[in-house]
């Protein structure tokens, strides 16, 4: 395929995929997600056969990630119970960790009298270290109810707390931009 050019996946959700070719690219290959579509960048002077093998191989690659960050309710109580255990000496124990769709304004919650948590619907996709900090949150509020100095010392024990809270406050402030054409 030329630069540029689209071409349709085949299958029962056939989805658009671009192939960007790059002269300055000489052996990496890589693709994301824009939109509904699929682009995926390769060097210039690859074949047309290893075109078609790479984009294979990076399809399946884009969705076994995105497979990891769709978490079920299941996964996610032993996702919390993982994190309990490494981070908190196992002493957050929620009866029950689940998605819910009814949570816009905030990214969790947890109901500590009732040993409930519950994530927002718009973490899935996100990066597992973010999904796992607003767990971690949820599980340190199991133990301290407040944002007191307390709560935030639990907190310190996962290593990606600054990096995740980071993502959240970019996701809150891009949702808050005006769109660019």
């Amino acid at each position: 395929m030329a630069a540029g050019s689209t071409a349709s996946a085949g299958g029962p959700s056939a989805q658009d995929i671009e192939v960007r070719r790059s002269a300055r690219r000489s052996r990496t290959v890589s693709a994301y997600r824009e939109g509904g579509r699929t682009v995926v960048l390769i060097p210039a002077r690859m074949s047309a056969a290893e075109e078609k093998r790479w984009v294979a191989l990076m399809l399946d690659k884009l969705a076994a990630q995105e497979d990891r960050h769709r978490l079920g309710d299941e996964e996610l109580a032993e996702r919390a119970a993982e994190l309990s255990d490494r981070y908190l000496d196992g002493l957050a124990c929620p009866r029950s960790v689940r998605w819910v769709t009814n949570q816009n304004t905030r990214w969790g919650s947890c109901t500590p009298s009732q040993r409930t948590i519950r994530l927002s619907h718009r973490l899935q996709g996100m990066p597992g270290y973010v999904i796992d900090y607003v767990l971690m949150h949820e599980l340190a509020h199991l133990l301290v109810p407040d944002h007191s100095q307390r709560f935030w010392n639990l907190l310190a024990a996962y290593p990606y707390t600054d990096r995740a809270k980071g993502y959240l406050e970019g996701v809150v402030a891009a949702q808050h931009l005006p769109h660019q054409r």
